[in-house]
């Protein structure tokens, strides 16, 4: 999957709530991590993006045909103009211009872009979803983040908000979502999500569990060991995803969805009641040639995604 010797060089930056992961890619390839930046170190945008600035320059001093940097962050994003409106969990950064501080302290042309529609650009550009016109990308962890490629373009939407399918309802009379939005995916989809929705699934059959037993990795453990409980919270987890999938099928019919995130590491515990509820919902003609396929990258993604939209950007 990597480019070829003579590719350039760029910067990923993946923006998470406790730690700012950056890297130096080529194509693909994530040729060098620095040392994560820890969040809460620094305060406010100045400084957190000086620190930002300060590993990048490091890198170029190793890397001097680093050509642009690129950052995901989890927040709204204006991409055109560069300009954060909010970040999810990171205060004080409210409207900051943060493309061009970031590329008046590094000196390098920049982007920024919703941390989500990075790791979609990466599965498009070099990933699962390589070759694909259209795409559907998404990540399931703490939420439920989504990015789209429509007609071999990432698709933002008119004021950027576009792809969001944690935010799209699966029931009209269910859970509230974090904008009152009833029956949102992200409400039952998060890890906290699925973990309270296992608690509850075990009570009902008289079994009491804690949180530690609840994550997505101990009830993939327990599926995979032969319980019927644990197989069920997948199964319910698959018809809460296929619901809202299949309605975006009807709407966009894309060639593929491609699903990342730890939730996604289940496999077939989460892959096949999804395709099954899918195929029950969707006419064959889009369903046949429909591929639903895991992610190709994992942890890197938001890191190579980044760095290859600000190369591209700027090439």
């Amino acid at each position: 999957m990597s480019e070829s010797n003579n590719s350039p060089l760029s910067v990923g930056i993946d923006f998470g709530g406790t730690t700012v992961k950056i890297g130096v890619c080529k194509g693909a390839d994530v040729v060098e991590l620095a040392e994560p930046v820890v969040t809460s170190d620094h305060e406010g945008p100045d400084a957190l993006i000086s620190a930002m600035a300060d590993t990048v320059a490091d890198l170029r001093k190793k890397h001097p045909s680093i050509a642009a940097v690129g950052s995901g962050v989890p927040g709204l994003v204006d991409f055109d103009d560069g300009f954060i409106h909010e970040l999810t969990n990171v205060p004080g950064w409210v409207n900051v211009p943060f493309r061009d501080l970031l590329a008046k302290k590094t000196g390098l042309p920049a982007i920024v872009d919703n941390d989500a529609n990075c790791v979609a650009y990466a599965e498009w550009r070099y990933g699962a979803g390589k070759g694909m016109k259209n795409i559907i990308a998404l990540t399931l962890g703490t939420g439920v983040g989504g990015g789209l490629v429509l007609n071999g373009e990432m698709y933002r939407g008119t004021q950027f908000g576009a792809g969001e399918v944690g935010q799209m309802s699966m029931d009209y009379k269910g859970k509230a979502g974090h904008y009152g939005n009833l029956g949102a995916l992200e409400a039952y989809m998060g890890n906290k999500q699925l973990c309270e929705h296992a608690i509850l699934r075990y009570a009902a059959a008289g079994v009491a569990k804690s949180e530690e037993e609840c994550t997505p990795k101990m009830i993939a453990e327990a599926a995979q060991a032969g319980d019927n409980i644990a197989r069920q919270i997948w199964g319910d987890a698959g018809d809460w995803l296929g619901t809202v999938l299949s309605s975006i099928v009807w709407l966009l019919n894309p060639d593929g969805i491609i699903i990342g995130g730890g939730v996604s590491k289940a496999g077939d515990l989460l892959f096949e009641p999804l395709g099954n509820k899918m195929k029950s919902m969707l006419s064959p003609v889009l369903w046949d040639k429909l591929e639903i396929i895991p992610a190709h990258f994992g942890n890197e993604a938001g890191i190579i995604g980044s760095a290859a939209q600000a190369l591209d950007a700027t090439s």
